[in-house]
């Protein structure tokens, strides 16, 4: 029963608000502690960055009703492309406390268990494979959450992997039944993007291909009118996202999305409305998309400004009116699920397990940094008694937050002057504070497991007087047609890859094989063919996803280099993604289908390997080990290779390359030429004619820009020759300067040369299409002749 300061506001109080149906009046009851709880956190994530104890925050404030929904509509073994914002989600389904939410906002990389302190706050997810890189078994989770990132729709393409993975295994039952990772295909992938977000070209690349593809995904739209200070209008066509997709809705005669807009602060509806939809997606595999609009911002968009800077007073009061946590307190009063007084009991109760949550997280946050300057100091004091030391004493005991980077910082500063305790106990205790914050902040870029793919030994390929004399493309149609047998898991798509087995031929014939389900084509959309990959590799199958020219894979660079590369580093070890890129470059002319600028990716894909073969044999041994391993990478082969004859090792489908170490290929004494993928056989070539000029060249093959030379093989054979000739087809400055780091620097290859280290590469500007254009643009055989020659005689 309304009491009279419920009714002084009841105006605002919504005509059409549904009833209260069938919910449990204690699920309700909780649904809105943990809203209250929740808008709690978001105001201590605000303060906090305000008054200096976290450097960034970004809030649920406003958008908690939907989620409390949504937990209701989640089943076990559901997944989640999470967006920048959920912890109300997290609370409701009790997959974190506030005390963990909070440790990611402090970037306490001791408790926070999303990250390890290397995200933002709001970066969530749960974890996949134990230390021994073995799944676990995500079909009984209560939600797998996969790591979040921050490019804005970025989690976009991962949902449609992770969607796929369920259609997958509803497609092949019995085939892959028995697996850790699906009931039956049953599993929901829900994902979340702020309507602003829409904007961007890989939401609606995935609406698309969802739509197309027919998979379980649902994404919610939360629509609060702005994306940071630019309404909506300026946004959508149409201000409306809902309305902007209207084509894509299905109808009886053709697929297509279910799309539903619903107002973000009806409770009962929100409830009815995720659990009917989710029902029918497990169901029909169907997509949907949930438009939740008039949602609003409390304190803004994020802690980097406010919004009272953009909004006038009318937006302002609507945000105060329509809050959805204040709508869902006025329809429990309104309907008599609940007394005035019961709900304040709730709101302060919110209010107390926030607040005593706070000081227990900053607590465990900063009490051990506390102890360990005190001891610091003590040990200062007790081993360098000095003026200095006793001023750097005083600095770290005026640290409010003694971060232990500023400890580091300040006994380096102190042995920098004062270098006679450096070989002391100080020198000691540096250098094991720096090894271990260097191990915390930055482990596992790669695999650390049992099965990372570093850990794969060679196989060397088998040959015998029978062996065959293939093309290049004929060894790749075997090697794929012998590894799809033996591995269930295994599949490969991408543009053009099914039907005719792609353009190069390597998988002809086997989508007839092995089924569409297998083997398939997709549309022209690499972000999303990328995103596809990751999500089923992350849902326990083994991807190879084509990218068909090495040129394309700038359309996909944002989902490899933020979320693939990053995945198991961004999660601390807890997910991983072993998916597989396939792609070809280097030797065909014109400017888009050049294929050999790699120092993009050699920059940008830390976390994945990059393998750069000379021939399919090699690839084969490439897919090979990266097949026995566990993490992801990138396979270029070369384009102008797949009519090359090449012996047919006996055992194609056993022989394993290692990663990381390189080949000498051919002996010398005079110069080492050190090169990769197409540049090989143009350098073997020029080393025969080098060899009539009386000059015994050296190649060597890296065969893998990462890892590169691990075992630091190259700067031994340098060491016979006294010169290097780098041989590279990327730009002046690209893959050739890295090459030149590892070797000079890293491995201090400096020390042995005779003359001074020389590049050769392609021009600075794309080839060009003229029946010239590959001679004036790409390193020829007379080049690195020359460039050899000049180094032996300087």
């Amino acid at each position: 029963m309304k009491t009279s300061k419920i009714s002084a506001i009841s105006e605002h109080l919504p005509e059409n608000l549904t009833t209260t149906e069938d919910f449990d009046r204690v699920s309700v009851l909780n649904d809105y502690y943990i809203c209250r709880l929740s808008r709690e956190i978001s105001t201590y994530i605000r303060r906090d960055v305000l008054t200096g104890r976290a450097k960034f925050g970004i809030a649920d404030d406003g958008k908690e009703v939907f989620q409390v929904a949504q937990a209701h509509a989640i089943k076990a073994g559901d997944w989640r492309a999470d967006y920048y914002r959920g912890h109300t989600l997290l609370l409701a389904m009790e997959l974190a406390t506030p005390e963990e939410i909070l440790a990611q906002l402090y970037a306490d990389s001791k408790h926070d268990p999303f990250s390890k302190g290397r995200q933002m706050n709001n970066h969530h997810c749960t974890p996949m494979i134990d230390e021994q890189g073995e799944w676990l078994e995500l079909k009984k989770g209560k939600l797998n959450i996969s790591s979040g990132i921050s490019p804005t729709a970025g989690q976009m393409a991962r949902a449609l992997g992770l969607a796929q993975a369920s259609k997958v295994y509803r497609e092949r039952g019995e085939d892959l039944a028995g697996n850790l990772h699906s009931e039956e295909g049953n599993e929901v992938c829900w994902t979340s993007i702020g309507d602003a977000s829409t904007s961007e070209g890989v939401f609606w690349e995935t609406i698309n291909a969802a739509g197309v593809m027919q998979v379980p995904m649902v994404a919610i739209v939360a629509d609060d009118g702005y994306g940071i200070s630019v309404p909506t209008e300026y946004q959508t066509t149409k201000g409306s996202i809902s309305e902007a997709l209207a084509g894509m809705e299905a109808t009886d005669e053709k697929a297509g999305f279910r799309i539903e807009k619903v107002e973000g602060w009806d409770y009962p509806k929100l409830r009815s409305l995720f659990k009917e939809v989710a029902e029918e997606v497990r169901e029909s595999h169907q997509p949907a998309l949930l438009h939740i609009y008039d949602l609003t911002q409390p304190s803004g968009h994020s802690t980097s400004g406010s919004h009272e800077r953009y909004k006038d007073a009318e937006r302002m009061q609507f945000e105060k009116d329509w809050d959805a946590v204040r709508q869902f307190r006025l329809w429990m009063l309104g309907t008599s699920i609940a007394e005035e007084a019961e709900l304040d009991k709730i709101e302060k109760q919110a209010k107390l397990d926030a607040r005593e949550a706070r000081a227990r997280a900053w607590e465990r946050y900063t009490g051990p940094m506390k102890a360990q300057r005190d001891e610091l100091i003590q040990l200062i004091q007790k081993e360098a008694n000095s003026p200095l030391a006793m001023a750097i004493c005083e600095e770290l005991k005026a640290l409010d937050i003694p971060l232990v980077a500023e400890q580091i910082d300040a006994v380096r500063k102190l042995l920098q002057q004062e270098p006679q305790w450096a070989a002391g106990a100080l020198g000691n205790w540096v250098r094991q504070q720096r090894q271990d914050l260097k191990d915390l902040m930055g482990r596992h870029l790669y695999s650390e497991t049992p099965k990372s793919p570093l850990r794969v030994s060679a196989v060397a390929p088998v040959y015998t007087e029978a062996s065959k004399a293939l093309n290049g493309f004929e060894i790749l149609q075997r090697f794929f047609d012998a590894k799809l047998a033996e591995i269930p898991e295994l599949m490969a798509f991408g543009e053009d890859v099914g039907y005719i087995g792609d353009v190069n031929q390597g998988f002809a014939g086997l989508q007839a094989k092995y089924g569409e389900e297998r083997i398939f084509d997709t549309g022209i959309r690499e972000w999303t063919i990328m995103g596809q990959a990751l999500g089923l590799s992350v849902r326990g199958l083994r991807p190879i996803a084509e990218i068909q020219y090495l040129d394309y894979i700038f359309y996909a660079m944002s989902l490899l280099a933020d979320d693939a590369a990053t995945m198991r580093w961004r999660t601390a070890g807890q997910q991983m993604c072993p998916m597989i890129v396939r792609t070809r470059g280097h030797r065909l002319e014109g400017v888009w289908h050049s294929g050999s600028y790699l120092a993009s990716l050699v920059s940008t894909m830390r976390g994945m390997h990059i393998c750069v073969p000379r021939n399919m044999v090699q690839a084969a041994g490439m897919y090979n080990t990266l097949l026995a391993g566990d993490d992801p990478a990138i396979v270029v082969e070369v384009l102008n290779g797949y009519r090359q004859k090449e012996l047919l090792p006996d055992n194609l489908a056993e022989m394993k390359v290692a990663l990381g170490v390189p080949e000498v290929l051919r002996p010398g004494t005079d110069v080492t030429i050190l090169t990769y993928g197409a540049c090989v056989r143009i350098c073997m070539a020029a080393a025969e004619r080098l060899a009539g000029l009386g000059v015994e060249a050296q190649i060597i093959d890296v065969q893998t820009l990462l890892p590169f030379d691990i075992e630091n093989r190259i700067v031994q054979e340098l060491q016979q020759t006294n010169r290097l000739l780098v041989v590279d087809e990327d730009a002046p400055g690209g893959t050739s300067a890295y090459l030149l780091q590892e070797v000079m620097e890293r491995q201090g290859g400096f020390r042995y040369l005779d003359a001074p280290p020389k590049t050769l590469t392609a021009a600075a500007h794309r080839p060009a299409y003229a029946d010239d254009g590959d001679y004036a643009s790409k390193p020829q055989l007379a080049d690195v002749v020359d460039a050899a020659l000049e180094l032996v005689r300087y």
